[in-house]
């Protein structure tokens, strides 16, 4: 049976609103956004990387480094802070034609290429039962709402941590699905996702400067480079 082709989409933007310059600042040696880059291209069940970008900075960092990576010009109208990362999925499946799509990001530089294959085979050893999967962290820890309201935990009753009923946070690592998935829904998530689950420390995702931080000495320390 002929494997399905798999496109990876890993969207990048010049501007970035709380780590200024994010995607191509240097982390543990070498810009941020290789090292995602890095692990798709050592999954053999992907057949193709692209990367949608406005960035000259990466586009010129691609064709030196990457040329066997697909480059997506992001258009002007899909460039905004509040423009939604569907809206952009669905500008660059249009131009590239697969089966399955896997989504993750440059702010995941911890992600392993074992555990990308894997994610990608749970899916299509579980499909259609499940018709898309996003990674998660399992969180096991008192939760309240904003109103001091418990949300996963009764007070009266003092369970070990451990013992709490899980919860999942999405943790934007993986995402995989289907064009007629995106289209039909406008989302990434069909209507019979699969909860992927990420250890926390690989699914380290940089979104503010103390994560850049806390990435840079958790990749530094997996590389064996000094630390100090």
């Amino acid at each position: 049976m002929k494997p399905p082709k798999i496109i990876a989409l890993v969207p990048m933007r010049h501007h970035s609103q709380r780590v200024p310059g994010k995607n191509y600042r240097s982390l543990a040696g070498k810009p941020l956004y290789q090292h995602i880059l890095d692990s798709l291209l050592q999954c053999p069940e992907i057949t193709q990387v692209a990367v949608d970008t406005d960035s000259p900075d990466i586009t010129e960092g691609l064709e030196k480094d990457y040329p066997h990576v697909e480059w997506i010009e992001r258009p002007e109208h899909l460039r905004g802070d509040t423009v939604p990362m569907n809206e952009v999925l669905l500008y660059d499946t249009e131009r590239l034609e697969a089966d399955f799509y896997l989504q993750t990001h440059s702010t995941n530089p911890l992600l392993r290429p074992e555990t990308i294959s894997t994610a990608i085979h749970t899916l299509l050893a579980n499909y259609p039962a499940y018709d898309s999967l996003f990674a998660v962290t399992r969180i096991q820890t008192r939760l309240w709402d904003s109103l001091a309201r418990p949300v996963n935990h009764n007070p009266a009753i003092l369970l070990q941590t451990q013992d709490l009923p899980p919860i999942y946070e999405e943790n934007s690592c993986i995402y995989i699905f289907k064009r007629e998935t995106l289209l039909a829904r406008r989302n990434r998530l069909g209507e019979r996702p699969f909860l992927f689950p990420i250890d926390r420390a690989e699914a380290w995702d940089i979104d503010e400067e103390l994560d850049f931080l806390v990435a840079d000495l958790l990749l530094r320390y997996r590389l064996g480079q000094k630390l100090i």
